[in-house]
């Protein structure tokens, strides 16, 4: 063997050591083609259910436009309605009215004329019925239409994302995957096996375990999003081994051994 290429070894050896990456470790939904071989059920439980300190969007409309004045009388900030928040009109008549709400800690909305209304652990829809039969039991309007929104949900993405921050949701059906997405997918030095998402459910907080890798992530009672989620991306330790002290040494020593070997390999060549 050439004592240059004996030479080039040792070289190649660490530059091996610290490229060289599992595909078992980076790609999503292995064994897919097995288990999709059967179309799968999808999963409906995505709808986002409220919590205090939720901010909801709640918009009354009735065939008799005048008896939602009552609901432009209140003007005070909190778990109560922020007046004029939005104004809808058809045909210049006044047809809704909407405002924004914050859920109080103990799980209520306070509404005009009406009170308080009972609105955690709803869907939106839920909330939405609770108002109107409210509303009804006050004798306010025969026939009201109320819809809510969620105006606040936010995913908190952490670690080892290309681009870690809070993610805006603009639906009530996100997926781990589209949050991630909206980070620029997790980085190179993340690990797809061990992403973590807490959650806050009924005053406690609970620990799901996701692997992206594995094609049955589908069914994780966590590929749904909520609002308030926060999802961690574990690094790969590879990453804390390149900014420890003897990687940067064994980096700088790499390269002069390359310069090394280099210069052997030249005055080899010269002195044949």
């Amino acid at each position: 063997m050439k004592k240059s290429t004996f030479l080039m070894l040792p070289l190649m050896a660490m530059l091996l050591m610290s490229s060289c990456v599992s595909t078992k470790k980076i790609v999503y939904f292995q064994d897919s083609d097995e288990v999709f071989r059967q179309t799968q059920l999808i999963m409906q439980q995505y709808e986002m259910r409220l919590k205090p300190a939720d901010q909801v969007l709640i918009k009354v409309t009735c065939s008799e436009p005048e008896l939602l004045t009552i609901f432009a009388q209140d003007v005070v900030m909190g778990s109560s309605g922020t007046s004029n928040l939005t104004s809808l009109s058809s045909g210049g008549q006044s047809m809704s009215h909407a405002y924004g709400y914050t859920v109080s800690n103990d799980g209520y909305v306070i509404l005009p004329a009406v009170g308080r209304v009972s609105v955690a652990g709803c869907t939106s829809d839920e909330a939405a019925k609770r108002i109107e039969q409210s509303i009804i039991d006050a004798n306010l309007i025969k026939d009201p239409e109320v819809t809510v929104r969620l105006l606040n949900a936010r995913v908190a993405v952490l670690g080892a994302v290309k681009s870690p921050k809070v993610v805006a949701l603009t639906s009530e059906r996100n997926t781990v995957l589209d949050v991630l997405s909206q980070c620029g997918d997790i980085a190179d030095t993340g690990l797809r096996q061990k992403v973590t998402l807490y959650r806050e459910e009924n005053g406690e907080r609970k620990k799901y375990d996701i692997d992206l890798t594995d094609c049955n992530v589908f069914q994780n009672p966590a590929y749904y999003v909520q609002q308030n989620d926060m999802i961690y991306v574990e690094p790969n330790k590879s990453q804390s081994i390149k900014s420890s002290a003897f990687y940067t040494f064994l980096s700088a020593g790499a390269s002069i051994v390359s310069v090394v070997a280099s210069v052997v390999a030249i005055v080899i060549s010269v002195t044949r």
